[in-house]
């Protein structure tokens, strides 16, 4: 703005002591209308700041993509983020487990997330570890996240979506990989089973205490309720804590 604003208010002072009454060596030209020089400069001007401002945006918009792959020597961690009321459920096809409002990850290793919601639209954010995204039932998002070094970082939902919306937050558990392995061994195949009818369980509106872990889940779970083969959940109109 600075580059349009100063040249303008030193040329309108500029104007003034140029043209001043008592300068009698200023041109003045009663009958002129038009110059093509001057509507060259005064249209290229906008039309650069126009293009840069775009060439800037459209550079951006790809380079911050949430869908775009990260760059790695490793690949992606896939998981499957359902936004339920008002809870958190990760799914890791991968390795066949899932967790309720804890997400464990390895740190240094890109993660690839495929996000939908059971209920009404919500917004998944990681604010220590980039973009935020929105979920949307019948609708699948993607979004790439990575925790270059270890740590604990706060998750919640950045949509308003009822009365226990504030209270749906979760932990990302960035460990080494040696640990995030031993993390799943020690999941897998203790709890229960993430199935349909547990799952259904879990559509109902409520605020869990704690983190719930599934040694084992439906690997077509979440296609499902992305088809919406499964029951929607039935929104955020009561609030019950388990």
């Amino acid at each position: 703005m600075l580059a349009i604003g100063v040249p303008t208010i030193l040329a309108a002072l500029w104007f003034a002591w140029r043209y001043r009454a008592s300068n009698t060596r200023a041109g003045y030209f009663p009958d002129w209308d038009y110059s093509g020089q001057l509507e060259l400069v005064v249209w290229s001007i906008p039309t650069f700041v126009i293009l840069f401002l775009g060439g800037v945006i459209w550079i951006g918009s790809h380079d911050l993509d949430p869908a775009r792959p990260l760059k790695s020597t490793q690949p992606p961690l896939e998981l499957q983020v359902v936004s339920l009321d008002w809870k958190w459920l990760f799914i890791y096809p991968g390795q066949g487990i899932a967790t309720l409002n804890q997400l464990v990850v390895p740190a240094g290793r890109p993660l690839h997330l495929s996000l939908t919601s059971s209920s009404v639209m919500n917004v998944f954010f990681v604010p220590r570890l980039g973009s935020m995204i929105y979920t949307m039932n019948g609708v699948r998002t993607e979004l790439h996240l990575q925790a270059d070094q270890t740590g604990d970082f706060h998750g919640q939902s950045a949509q308003f979506s009822g009365d226990g919306f504030s209270d749906m937050k979760f932990v990302v558990h960035a460990v080494a990989a040696p640990a995030f392995e031993s993390w799943v061994a020690n999941v897998r195949g203790r709890g229960a089973t993430l199935d349909v009818p547990r799952y259904s369980k879990l559509l109902r509106p409520a605020i869990e205490p704690a983190p719930v872990s599934f040694g084992a889940v439906d690997g077509q779970l979440f296609q499902a309720v992305l088809t919406q083969q499964l029951p929607q959940a039935p929104g955020p109109n009561n609030r019950e804590t388990r």
